[in-house]
């Protein structure tokens, strides 16, 4: 199964840091920014979440939430969270079902060396709870801004 542009988002509870849950029906009533990335405290995931960190205030003023999605534990995401000042919710996805559901969790290959692991992807949610924008294989810089004036257009 995969996600697309259009499609509503599938019914979920997953746990966040904190201790929080996260559900499909806590996405309605604002504009939110779901990404999922592979790893806490990995090179490209820090720069990642710091991008969105950093470009926090312009997502508040905008209206728009921002949500990380990874396989990591909630430990993790806690350190990870305080760490570099995440002022966003952190799900965590040990399961995969949510990145299966998107279409995230798939094949990768690295030095001849096939796996399974997410691909970093960013969904934009409006309020209804519809995906209006999707972002596969994402590079990171210049993602955040990319991602915020999608978020703007939608109005």
């Amino acid at each position: 199964m995969s996600i697309a542009e259009g499609d509503t988002v599938p019914d979920f509870a997953l746990p966040t840091d904190a201790g929080g849950t996260l559900t499909a029906a806590d996405l309605c009533g604002a504009t939110t920014v779901l990404y999922f990335y592979p790893r806490d405290d990995t090179s490209g995931c820090t720069k990642q979440a710091e991008a969105f960190r950093d470009a926090g205030a312009a997502y508040a003023a905008a209206g728009v939430r921002v949500i990380g999605v990874s396989p990591d534990s909630v430990a993790s995401h806690d350190k990870f969270k305080a760490k570099h000042g995440l002022g966003f919710a952190l799900v965590s996805d040990p399961d995969k079902v949510l990145a299966q559901a998107f279409g995230v969790w798939v094949e990768k290959s690295m030095y001849g060396r096939k796996y399974m692991g997410i691909e970093r992807s960013t969904f934009l949610i409006d309020a209804a709870g519809v995906v209006r924008k999707v972002w596969r294989k994402v590079k990171v810089p210049g993602h955040a801004a990319a991602v915020l004036a999608a978020a703007g257009a939608l109005g």
